[in-house]
């Protein structure tokens, strides 16, 4: 079975250096290319090949720009990004946009062709550099806690609740409607994802809303 692939890369000597590469192999077919991400898109729209091999940093048009615009109209082509950058700023805007591989200009061409054949078989393939960035970013992002979606109003329901106050004297302290303090106390228990105000202050005062 033939594989329709379209490189996009600013360089024409880096087109024409993969486009080697991919000739290599029998059933490749190289159906396009394209130097910007714009060209990208419309020729993807064209062609709808079956791996595309994308550059980051390219005039008019990211490669992250038109990751995004090829994934929405074309979600099962297989996008691996192929560039010399593997910061923060590229590598996580790349994966979410819709990319499936991430390699750098330095990978072989037998790394690349590997990586191509993965993509077909739903392998992604993401370069050790690169992959070990991404995990040290999630490392040291801190870790997201539930009361951090409640509202300024919803955590000052939430303290009193752990004080174990009820709706009545809640409303009283805050100078809110009974309606409103039980509008609270709903999104609050939606949100903690606890079933009753006795589990929602016990929450309170595990996780020190309540000293």
């Amino acid at each position: 079975m033939s594989i329709k692939m379209m490189i996009v890369d600013d360089h024409d000597m880096v087109r024409k250096g993969l486009k080697a590469y991919l000739l290599t192999e029998p059933n490749f077919q190289i159906a396009g290319e394209a130097s910007n991400g714009k060209e990208a898109v419309a020729l993807a729209g064209e062609i709808k090949p079956d791996v595309i091999l994308m550059d980051l940093i390219m005039p008019e048009m990211t490669g992250i720009e038109a990751t995004k615009e090829i994934m929405t109209v074309l979600p099962s082509t297989k996008i691996i990004i192929i560039t010399s950058f593997y910061d923060d700023e590229q590598v996580f805007p790349a994966i979410e946009a819709g990319a499936f591989s991430y390699l750098l200009k330095t990978a072989s061409a037998d790394e690349i062709i590997a990586t191509v054949r993965k993509a077909l078989l739903e392998e992604s393939v993401i370069e050790q550099k690169v992959a070990q960035k991404m995990m040290n970013q999630l490392r040291s992002k801190p870790k997201k806690v539930l009361h951090d979606d409640l509202t300024k109003r919803e955590k000052e329901v939430l303290l009193l609740i752990g004080e174990g106050k009820t709706n009545s004297q809640i409303a009283e302290e805050l100078f809110i409607g009974l309606k409103t303090v039980k509008t609270h106390v709903s999104n609050i228990l939606s949100k903690l994802d606890v079933s009753d105000r006795t589990q929602a202050a016990v929450y309170a005062i595990h996780n020190g809303i309540v000293r």
